[in-house]
C-alpha cells in the first residue's frame, strides 16, 4: 500500500525507498494533459540543473576535505589520555557545572581544576575561566582562557572560540593591563615583580593587574636596572630597557708622556746651561792667558771688551740652568698629579615606556609617553 512506503526525495520525482510511486493530484493532471507534463518536466530539469551547479562546489570541498579529516590525527588534547581519565574528568566536570549553576564558585573552581588534572581539555579551561571571572579573578581567568586557545584557531567550534576570545578582550579592556618590555642586552635576566620573566635578547609581554609593577634587569658586570611602572586598566605600557656597563675605569689627566717630556726638556736645558758655563770658563781662562802674554806691562785701550763673549756665555748658561731646573720641577709635579685615578662608570641605563590601549586601537583613553 502507498501508506506503507518510506519516502525519500530526488531531484525529479519523489519515490519511496522501496520503489513505490508517490501519487497525487499533480500526477493525475500530468497524465491527462501531456503538454502540462512537458512544461513541468522542463521546469524540474532547470531546477535540477541550477541546484547541481550550486551544490557542485560544496561537493568538491567535501570530497577534498573528507579524506584529510579521516586521515588526520585526533585533537591534541586526546593524545595520551586514557578513557578512564576522560571519564573521571567528565564526572568532575558535571559536578563542577552543577556547583557553577548554584553559584558555588569556589567549589566549582576546585572541581574544574581536578577535572583538568585528569584531562587538559580546552572547554574545561573555558568553563574554569568563566568561574574565575565571576569570582573577581580576572588575571587567572585570562590565563585559563589563553590556555584554552593555545592550540590555535580551528580546533574548537567557531562559536566557542569566538566566545572565549570575546571574554578575553573584555577582560583586557575593563579589568587588566599589559606590560611589554624589550631588552637587547644578551644574557640579561629580566624580572617582573620579583619573578623571572625572560632572558634577553628578546621581548616579553604579560597581562597584569592595574597598578604599580616593578621591572628589574640584571647582568654581571652591568648596573642593575630597577624601575617602577604604573599601568591602568585597558592600557599597555611598552618600551625598551637598556643596561650600562658597571666597571672601574682608570684614567689620567694628561697623556703619560707629557710629564716625562717636561722633565726631559728641563734636563736638556740644564745640560745646555752646563755646557755654556763650561765653555764660558774655558774662554775666560784663554782670555786671561792672552792678556798676560800680550799686555806687558799693560794693554792699550780698546773699544771692545775681551771678556764680553765669556761673560755672555756665562749668563746664558746660568739662565739655562735655572730654566732647566724649573722645568724639571714642573715635570715632577705633573708626574705626581697625573697619577692614574680610578672611578666607576656612570649608570645610563633605564626604561623608556609608551602607554597605549592594550586591546585595540578603538579603546578609549589618551596615549601618553613616560620616560624614566
Amino acid at each position: 500500500m502507498r501508506s506503507s512506503c518510506r519516502l525519500r526525495h530526488s531531484l525529479t520525482r519523489p519515490t519511496s525507498l522501496d520503489g513505490c510511486a508517490v501519487g497525487g493530484p499533480a500526477d493525475d493532471a500530468v497524465a491527462r494533459h501531456p503538454a502540462i507534463g512537458t512544461t513541468i518536466r522542463r521546469r524540474l530539469a532547470r531546477v535540477a540543473l541550477s541546484t547541481a551547479r550550486l551544490l557542485l562546489p560544496i561537493a568538491l570541498v567535501t570530497l577534498c576535505a573528507g579524506p584529510a579529516r579521516a586521515q588526520g590525527s585526533p585533537p591534541p588534547w586526546h593524545q595520551g589520555v586514557s578513557e578512564e581519565r576522560k571519564q573521571r574528568a567528565q564526572a568532575l566536570f558535571e559536578e563542577a557545572r552543577e556547583l557553577h549553576r548554584r553559584v558555588m564558585l569556589a567549589e566549582a573552581r576546585t572541581k574544574y581544576e581536578e577535572a583538568l588534572a585528569s584531562w587538559e581539555h580546552p572547554e574545561l579551561r573555558i568553563y574554569l575561566g568563566r568561574a574565575l571571572a565571576s569570582m573577581g579573578l580576572p588575571l587567572l581567568a585570562y590565563e585559563s582562557l589563553s590556555l584554552a586557545l593555545r592550540w590555535g584557531p580551528g580546533w574548537l567550534a567557531p562559536e566557542i572560540e569566538q566566545q572565549a576570545r570575546a571574554a578575553m578582550r573584555s577582560l583586557v579592556e575593563r579589568e587588566l593591563a599589559a606590560v611589554e618590555i624589550r631588552c637587547d642586552e644578551p644574557g640579561a635576566a629580566v624580572l617582573l615583580d620579583g619573578k623571572p620573566w625572560f632572558v634577553a635578547p628578546g621581548t616579553g609581554r604579560r597581562m597584569v593587574m592595574p597598578g604599580e609593577h616593578v621591572v628589574v634587569a640584571r647582568k654581571s658586570g652591568y648596573f642593575t636596572v630597577v624601575r617602577p611602572i604604573l599601568v591602568y586598566a585597558g592600557k599597555e605600557a611598552s618600551g625598551r630597557l637598556a643596561l650600562s656597563v658597571d666597571a672601574v675605569v682608570t684614567r689620567q689627566r694628561w697623556p703619560a708622556w707629557v710629564p716625562w717630556a717636561t722633565i726631559g726638556a728641563g734636563a736638556a736645558l740644564g745640560a745646555v746651561g752646563s755646557g755654556l758655563l763650561w765653555h764660558s770658563g774655558k774662554s775666560h781662562e784663554a782670555t786671561d792667558k792672552r792678556v798676560q802674554r800680550e799686555c806687558v806691562p799693560s794693554c792699550p785701550p780698546s773699544g771692545s771688551d775681551m771678556y764680553g763673549g765669556s761673560v755672555l756665555e756665562n749668563q746664558l748658561g746660568i739662565g739655562a740652568l735655572i730654566a732647566g731646573g724649573a722645568t724639571v720641577v714642573t715635570g715632577t709635579v705633573l708626574l705626581f698629579v697625573n697619577r692614574p685615578q680610578s672611578y666607576r662608570t656612570e649608570d645610563r641605563g633605564g626604561v623608556k615606556l609608551e602607554l597605549r590601549p592594550a586591546a585595540s586601537v578603538g579603546a578609549a583613553g589618551l596615549s601618553a609617553r613616560l620616560v624614566f
